[in-house]
């Protein structure tokens, strides 16, 4: 599959394109026989599949690093106890001999409204990481070396999240790296 830089450059290209036609297809769909639909551009991505390339092509990857087919888990039995709740549904599960190995949350972030996607997705990934870490730390994965914890986010390359963003400083400086930078460089 993606053995060489080649493969792998077409392979993720083939996930970004399923991506983009995965939600316009969703948002032609959706409540075609409800007639109930999201607002605005939500209705694109509800379905849920927009980032299926991603996962798939990761799975792929994994099996052919050498992990059995059986010990990836994606849709079900993706399910891993927190701390700071019960469980949460991860994207993408690998649980080799009984033992979590890894982990991967995939999301994609898509205009117009940037600014308040970004500091969503910012939040949401931080405090999942969190519940993670504790749910880890106190023993939740039974035994588990450290596994590993990936976050994928694809980002739109457009106006909104390449030009770089204004900072309130009212009370207090931002760290530097955030001054005229871009959702993306950030």
């Amino acid at each position: 599959m993606a053995t060489n830089r080649e493969e792998l450059s077409k392979a993720v290209r083939d996930a970004v394109r399923h991506f983009w036609r995965t939600r316009e297809r969703q948002a032609k769909t959706q409540g075609a026989r409800s007639g109930d639909r999201d607002r605005g551009a939500r209705s694109a991505v509800t379905g849920g599949a927009h980032l299926d390339g991603f996962a798939e092509l990761i799975r792929k990857l994994i099996v052919e690093a050498g992990i059995s087919e059986t010990a990836v888990h994606r849709r079900t039995r993706v399910e891993l106890p927190g701390y700071y709740r019960a469980e949460k549904k991860w994207d993408l599960v690998v649980v080799v001999d009984g033992r979590l190995f890894a982990t991967i949350e995939f999301k994609a972030q898509v205009g117009p409204s940037f600014g308040n996607n970004y500091n969503n997705r910012t939040e949401e990934a931080l405090g999942n990481a969190t519940d993670y870490w504790a749910a880890y730390r106190e023993g939740a994965f039974r035994g588990s070396p450290k596994p590993w914890l990936g976050y994928l986010m694809l980002l739109e390359d457009a106006t909104g999240s390449t030009r770089p963003v204004s900072v309130a400083e009212p009370h207090f400086p931002v760290f530097n790296e955030f001054r005229d930078a871009s959702y993306a460089k950030r």
